[in-house]
């Protein structure tokens, strides 16, 4: 959900169809005017004696405030917004914060720091008071320690190289997600951050969460602290990040978690499904001599052609081992008549050595022999254009071949005993589906195609567009592509090919980055050692970025990937080692086919429109958590252990995730209704 804000304009008709004063900030921290007011909370609930659901984010433009307002977001908690710049923003008054004596409108409060300058004294004093007065507690987005947070002066202040670590605090806090101790210093994505490490003062209210080891021999200082005092809690961070901070992305679920008590609208996984694309079929392969693909584009003259890259039985059993050595199912789209082709003596020995372990692997639906279904192509023109007859496209593929292309893989898997999604079709190189700017419409007889053939879900490319959209009955998965070359097998041959499409003409390449506007040129990477320490880590911190972003939309590389030098191995092995290194087994990956990504891909959407149009609303009166909406909205809920549901509260609420209860919960007619263990706010 975190890059769903972006694609939502596209996913209007979706919903019918589903219906069916601290130091100063380190250098790198900057500021920046932005809106007034976003109101992304629901409407206000029915009359109650409680508080609602919805996170209250007062903005000064700052990095780490607009952090958490898009971990907020990545999760679905409803938030308002309030800018510091504008001079008509709402007062923080006591009508703001509390309508009526007994009714709180925030469940959780964000400030820039602990005392924000833009805040009038006023102010301050009325969220203090609401605070106490309901138990609400509130984040400080930056907070280098002091005395005025129960912290003594820094012992370090300086970048955090080393590891972090979590209190007990920390885990029965929010934190416990974590691994006890967890690199913090520099990641895949950038350099260390910079912060202050402290040790709280005896006495002074001060109660580690997360602690971070201080360059040298001077032990541990607190990274991350809960600050106790007349009746408020405040949570303190004692370093500097952003949105693009990895870092701040493995705290990130912890914050919303403590500044909201565990109660919120909203969830969090982190998912993670990569596919590998043409099984059975087989992938050309890249020239290093020619710098082309024989076969496929343009090589110069006396290129020699190149073997087509498949999978053997040996990569089968490698597969197979991998995937039990690592608790990781890997995807298969296949291609089930290109099998044919490969038959030695009668039979296809790839296919002989996926059939009993076919049941380890992800199958999907890939067409049948990879038939092209977009536009005709003409090519006399650059770039090519499709073919008009009458001023209408003209189409390569009608309802026969489409309809042929999914039945017959369909019913080719089931006489082999694979196990293919029901009702998931990827198209081959999602032909068929609009392509701008040449083919601005889907295929009309594709679209037509998806309710007769019974298909729920189509991979779509996450690069054209990362919206879930209609194609035809069928509801688009968009794919993230992992950039390793499709029609490479070897080390040697992806670093050619990288160098060849991204180094300049005097440095050897095809100088196609000269003449782009959005990439530059680089240095060729040398041949022994860019592989390891650029191609790997560089898609490694694209997967875990989206990886920790609550994004379920899949990731795919091809069948060449995983024979020859098995290449693709190394990313997986780096994405997985990444994120297990820093989240304890309460938070696995949630690894989904991809029609399970599909099922969350639109019950985010579907709950982000929801927000939008503010027709939910939910609010914590004592024990109870009480939700109401339009029946058939599916609404994201995460609650402390032992949360029951319904009136009579007698089933166990949710799933257990990162130290919480949390899933999607369709509105029925009446109010959805939670009671748990203890009340989280006074006063109601």
């Amino acid at each position: 959900m975190a890059v769903l804000a972006a694609a939502l304009a596209a996913t209007a008709g979706l919903a019918a169809a589903c219906g069916r004063a601290a130091p100063a900030p380190p250098a790198s921290t900057h500021h920046a005017t932005t809106p007034a007011v976003t109101h992304q909370a629901a409407a206000p609930a029915a009359p109650h004696r409680g508080v609602r659901l919805n996170v209250l984010v007062v903005n000064d433009g700052s990095p780490p405030v607009g952090a958490i307002r898009q971990q907020l977001t990545a999760e679905g908690v409803p938030v308002t917004v309030v800018s510091l710049h504008d001079p008509s923003r709402p007062v923080m008054t006591g009508a703001f914060l509390s309508p009526a004596r007994h009714v709180g409108n925030f469940n959780g409060i964000v400030l820039p720091s602990a005392a924000p300058s833009g805040l009038s004294g006023t102010e301050k004093a009325a969220l203090a008071r609401y605070e106490r007065k309901f138990g609400v507690r509130q984040v400080d987005a930056y907070a280098p320690p002091g005395a005025e947070l129960g912290m003594s002066t820094p012992v370090y202040s300086g970048l955090l190289r080393g590891s972090a670590g979590v209190t007990a605090a920390g885990a029965a806090a929010g934190f416990g997600y974590l691994r006890a101790s967890f690199p913090f210093g520099r990641t895949l994505g950038g350099p260390p951050p910079f912060g202050y490490l402290a040790q709280p003062v005896p006495g002074g209210g001060a109660t580690p969460l997360v602690t971070a080891a201080v360059p040298g021999p001077a032990g541990a200082g607190t990274l991350v602290w809960q600050y106790g005092s007349h009746g408020r809690q405040q949570l303190g961070i004692g370093f500097g990040y952003g949105s693009y901070t990895t870092q701040f992305h493995y705290l990130g679920p912890g914050i919303v978690n403590w500044v909201t008590r565990g109660v919120y609208l909203g969830e969090w996984r982190s998912y993670l499904d990569i596919a590998f694309d043409d099984m059975f079929l087989g992938d050309a392969q890249w020239s290093t001599t020619g710098h082309c693909t024989p076969g496929v584009t343009t090589c110069p003259p006396g290129t020699p052609a190149t073997a087509t890259i498949r999978m053997t039985p040996a990569d089968v059993t490698y597969a197979v081992q991998w995937e039990k050595q690592h608790h990781f199912t890997i995807e298969f789209l296949y291609n089930g008549g290109a099998s044919a082709r490969f038959r030695v003596h009668g039979t296809d020995p790839l296919l002989t050595a996926v059939r009993p372990v076919a049941g380890h692997f992800y199958w999907v639906n890939h067409t049948y022999t990879h038939a092209y279904f977009g536009c005709k192509q003409d090519f006399a023109v650059v770039p090519w254009q499709c073919v008009r007859s009458g001023g209408h496209i003209v189409w390569a593929a009608g309802t026969g071949l489409i309809n042929s292309q999914i039945f017959r893989n369909f019913a080719w898997a089931r006489s082999n005993g694979i196990p293919a999604e029901p009702g998931v079709v990827a198209t081959g190189e999602y032909s068929g589906l609009r392509l701008l700017p040449q083919q601005p419409v889907d295929n009309p007889y594709l679209d037509r195609a998806m309710g007769p053939d019974k298909i729920a879900w189509v991979a779509t490319d996450a690069s054209r567009g990362l919206a879930m959209r209609h194609v035809g009955d069928a509801l688009g998965v968009p794919r993230h592509p992992i950039d390793v070359g499709y029609d490479v097998d070897t080390v040697a041959a992806e670093v050619n090919e990288y160098n060849w499409f991204n180094t300049s003409k005097a440095a050897g390449g095809s100088g196609l980055c000269q003449a782009s506007s959005t990439t530059a040129c680089v240095k060729p990477l040398n041949p022994a050692t860019g592989w390891a320490s650029h191609i790997v880590p560089g898609q490694v911190e694209v997967v875990l970025a989206a990886v920790l972003g609550n994004d379920p939309r899949p990731f795919f590389m091809h069948q060449s990937n995983l024979t020859g030098g098995r290449i693709a191995y190394p990313v997986m092995d780096g994405v997985l080692a990444a994120y297990r290194a820093v989240y304890g087994p309460g938070a696995p990956l949630v690894n989904l086919p991809m029609s399970g990504a599909g099922v969350a891909l639109r019950n985010q959407t579907l709950w982000a429109q929801a927000l939008r149009a503010g027709t939910v609303s939910a609010y914590v009166q004592g024990r109870k958590v009480t939700v109401t909406g339009p029946a058939g909205t599916p609404v994201p809920l995460t609650a402390p252990p032992g949360t029951r549901v319904g009136p009579a509260a007698r089933a166990a609420f949710g799933d257990p995730y990162g130290g919480g209860r949390s899933g999607y919960t369709r509105l029925g007619s009446q109010p959805l209704t939670l009671v748990l263990g203890s009340a989280p706010y006074r006063g109601t």
